[in-house]
């Protein structure tokens, strides 16, 4: 019998993936989810083999007490439902990315889960995916030289950037960031999953280490999706395409390919993360995408919004709740409908 009763929220895409991951455990059935749209509940309790399906998710947290609980909700709900699954007991919580809609919120969320020793982790993946793993690897070996700078591209800050503000941090080992200097442009009314995004933005970053790292949202990068800038050379990463990853060294005779063969553990990203949550709440240890690591990432997100606000640098750690980015979007001092025109 397994050890753990699990309870997924949110029966999308993301759902599913974390799913596939709860499938691969010995140690954990999924015995219920949760989503207002029954044909998406129903669909993931037939390919699962889940016997209880619920359109209501406090509902089902109530009656079910599951062990661990997967969060795949709209990022605006995460504070809610992250709350609603401390209250019952749970465990355990794996949530999707972002982690809240404001800085206050997610402050909020680790406080909460660390208050009530909840073992919680984001759904940051890509520590799990081996070209990344390669890249920290070469890093820490040595072969580029000592690291000037971290460099990555993506199409906004808060849906798809927190996965490579994360990055930086990996590629880092997690030393912590002390400033952001940042600046945000709204061109056209745009939002990922309810949550209004920039059209343009920058994001400058310095580490405690005095590494430095920038992120560029809304336009195209160098071929890659991040980059790796060292004193003996380069290596660039990129997240769906090929090459994987790549290599450029003063010392060699152009752009070396390492293998990612050796890398492990082998797998799916997400079904990886969700079996290292599992494991650790087994073995006590702090997951690779605790909440804590996810809060640091989320911190350069609103730090990023903050210095656009106060048109200067902004040391951490950040003392603001809000989001910058939203409510200078309230208030039209930013965006297509600027009071000032």
């Amino acid at each position: 019998m397994p050890d753990f009763k699990a309870a997924i929220i949110g029966c999308g895409g993301r759902g599913n993936a974390h799913a596939m991951g709860y499938a691969e455990s010995k140690d954990v059935e999924i015995v219920a989810v949760a989503d207002p749209f029954a044909e998406n509940a129903q669909k993931m309790a037939e390919k699962y083999g889940v016997k209880k399906i619920y359109a209501d998710p406090r509902e089902m947290l109530e009656k079910e007490r599951p062990d661990i609980v997967s969060v795949c909700v709209w990022t605006g709900m995460h504070l809610e439902m992250v709350e609603a699954a401390v209250a019952a007991g749970a465990k355990a919580i794996h949530a999707e990315k972002p982690m809240a809609n404001t800085w206050g919120d997610s402050k909020r969320i680790y406080e909460v889960v660390t208050k009530n020793n909840v073992l919680t982790s984001f759904c940051h993946q890509r520590r799990f995916g081996p070209r990344f793993i390669k890249a920290k690897q070469l890093v820490n070996d040595g072969a580029i030289g000592d690291v000037l700078y971290y460099e990555g591209w993506c199409s906004n800050m808060i849906d798809w950037g927190t996965h490579w503000f994360d990055m930086f941090f990996w590629y880092n080992n997690d030393e912590p960031a002390k400033s952001v200097l940042g600046q945000i442009h709204v061109q056209e009314e745009r939002s990922v999953f309810g949550l209004p995004v920039e059209s343009q933005g920058t994001s400058h970053v310095w580490f405690e280490n005095g590494r430095k790292a920038i992120l560029v949202t809304g336009i195209g990068g160098g071929g890659c999706d991040n980059r790796i800038i060292g004193t003996e050379g380069v290596i660039e990463v990129t997240a769906h395409r090929d090459p994987a990853i790549r290599m450029l060294r003063g010392s060699g005779s152009g752009w070396e390919h390492p293998d990612l063969s050796d890398v492990e553990p082998k797998g799916n990203d997400t079904s990886l993360s969700v079996l290292d949550l599992i494991a650790c709440l087994k073995s006590g240890e702090e997951p690779r995408l605790s909440v804590r690591k996810a809060l640091q990432a989320t911190e350069l997100i609103f730090a990023t919004y903050e210095s656009s606000r106060a048109r200067k640098r902004i040391d951490l750690p950040l003392e603001t709740s809000d989001s910058a980015l939203l409510t200078m979007l309230e208030k039209g001092e930013i965006g297509p409908n600027r009071k000032d025109g």
